[in-house]
């Protein structure tokens, strides 16, 4: 490397061209984006919403979905299902697409989210989204048989995926500089928002004796959707994506207005604005086609698509699923039966974890994604290996104390789980923040597209292998979890790298290697200089 260059540190190159003379919550338009931005993050909780409802509500769903000739199998079906007994084909076959539909249509709409996104801009593919799952819902309400129902939970997932593309690379491209990092690690954490008022709607309406038990949960589904297909037209478009358009005097007074309160000549503004220029020229320039081969063409696309495959499988695959999704058969062999006692847990432990999530997100730029992320394997391992005995103690000696600790420690390993956007410490908020913002702009929809299709397949996948390993080897399965926990605390050893203080095009080129990243620290010590050298002027006259 020249002598003369000036490497990227953990230090903000922007840090100084930020106005701290008074805090931001002062500043009516950084209120009025961070509200535009919470409308954004909500989309995660209609995903959380929709991942917990139907898990809690197997019996519900069965009592009213099936016909009066299935009476006697109504109230154990889903429950049978998911343990492999048999059951006549033409409903295990049903059942077994309840079970995994909403996945299915979230592959459907992988192919298409992306393009859409990157053409015709995150607004419009949020809008889309909505509508869809705004429809969606209506028909998921109104179900009469089980083919209504499959199909409406089919278009939720399709119409999700558009959602679930365009809300956190918006986020994460309009957000205040300074707040980036805690408001896109939010986005993951939201999950349990959603999950949170599944949890207590399902535990207010299980006992009324009608279809309304299951419709009035329903229903509530569709109310993020609803608010964003009312407000997204106050919500800005994404700069960068002007920027990739030839409009970049909408994305100067995009950034003047909510950054600078309207000042394009604020030398943030100036900073931000040559940056996202330099950074899309160059991109444009390395890989002429900007589709999915590109992720394969360069070494450090190779190295982003690494670890973003295996943050997602890990999102799915750390244990959490089989504690999300087949918490009832984990309490019922346990000798913790009761439905209400069961939703009852289940609503608290959403509390926690929402909790705790937005602490750690709160926690990303101070503390840095790189320890947060091995925080949270060695908690999960600790956590993981205290349940394993639990439930051995209790399977062999049926210990009610054994029974207890081990729900103990399911709260203590979603702490660690959570500090993590599904894995929690630093998985729940990280996975999605930490994946948007080692992306260059060129690839970062396709790339977070590739993320969010190895996150359905790794969920389809947990939905057939748990419940049957469950069945049929009991507390044992736990052990095989054990050993991808420090499978997972390897990885994250070797391959996550802190990205902590750095704008989103500063942290791109971090995976390129040593060429790419004295360029780009060139570049960002040329907009310093400028930016003094603009400061300097106006100071003079205020003297």
């Amino acid at each position: 490397m020249g002598a003369g260059v000036v490497p990227i540190t953990e230090e903000s190159h922007y840090a100084h061209l930020i106005d701290k003379s008074r805090p931001w919550y002062t500043k009516s338009r950084l209120i009025a984006l961070n509200a535009c931005i919470l409308l954004l993050l909500i989309t995660s909780s209609t995903n959380g919403y929709d991942g917990s409802l139907f898990y809690l509500n197997h019996n519900i769903f069965s009592e009213s979905l099936f016909s009066d000739r299935e009476h006697d199998e109504r109230s154990s079906i889903f429950n049978s299902m998911e343990v492999g007994l048999q059951l006549p084909l033409q409903l295990k076959s049903a059942l077994g697409l309840l079970n995994v539909i909403q996945n299915i249509g979230s592959l459907a709409g992988y192919p298409f989210a992306p393009y859409m996104s990157d053409g015709v801009g995150r607004k419009r593919t949020i809008l889309l989204g909505a509508a869809i799952m705004t429809a969606a819902t209506i028909i998921q309400t109104a179900s009469q048989n089980i083919g209504m129902f499959i199909g409406a939970r089919f278009l939720i997932g399709f119409g999700l995926t558009f959602c679930a593309n365009a809300a956190p690379l918006l986020v994460s491209e309009i957000a205040y500089p300074p707040q980036r990092a805690a408001l896109t690690s939010s986005y993951n954490s939201l999950w349990y928002s959603g999950s949170i008022v599944a949890a207590w709607t399902t535990y207010g309406t299980f006992r009324i004796a009608s279809s309304w038990s299951w419709r009035i949960p329903s229903a509530f589904q569709g109310l993020p959707s609803v608010l964003q297909l009312l407000l997204i037209w106050f919500v800005p478009e994404s700069p960068r994506w002007l920027i990739s358009k030839g409009r970049e005097q909408e994305a100067t007074e995009i950034i003047a207005y909510y950054h600078a309160d309207g000042n394009e000549e604020n030398p943030l503004v100036t900073y931000q604005i040559e940056e996202i220029k330099n950074a899309i020229s160059v991109e444009n320039h390395a890989t002429e086609n900007v589709g999915y081969k590109s992720l394969f063409k360069t070494v450090g696309n190779r190295r982003r698509l690494r670890v973003i495959i295996a943050l997602a499988f890990f999102s799915q695959w750390s244990g959490n699923g089989l504690i999300s999704f087949y918490q009832n058969k984990v309490f019922d062999a346990l000798g913790i039966s009761g439905t209400g006692t069961q939703l009852l847990i289940n609503g608290i432990l959403q509390l926690w974890n929402l909790g705790i999530a937005l602490v750690a997100s709160a926690l990303v730029e101070s503390v840095g994604r790189r320890k947060l992320f091995i925080c949270s394997c060695v908690g999960m391992l600790l956590a993981w290996t205290a349940q394993t005995v639990c439930f051995a103690e209790f399977s062999a000696n049926g210990s009610a104390q054994a029974a207890h600790a081990f729900i103990a420690f399911i709260f203590l390993f979603y702490a660690a789980y959570d500090a993590s956007p599904r894995l929690k410490i630093a998985f729940t908020p990280l996975i999605v923040s930490y994946t948007i913002e080692i992306l260059p702009y060129a690839v970062r929809a396709k790339g977070f597209n590739i993320f969010s299709f190895t996150i359905s397949l790794s969920l389809i996948l947990n939905q057939y292998v748990n419940p049957l390993a469950l069945a049929r080897i009991g507390w044992k399965y736990y052990l095989f979890y054990l050993v991808w926990l420090v499978i997972e605390l390897i990885f994250v050893l070797r391959y996550v790298i802190e990205t902590k203080n750095r704008t989103l095009e500063e942290t791109a080129v971090l995976f390129d290697g040593d060429d790419e990243l004295e360029q780009a620290a060139q570049i960002v010590e040329a907009h310093v200089q400028n930016a003094k050298s603009d400061e300097a002027p106006s100071n003079e006259k205020t003297h």
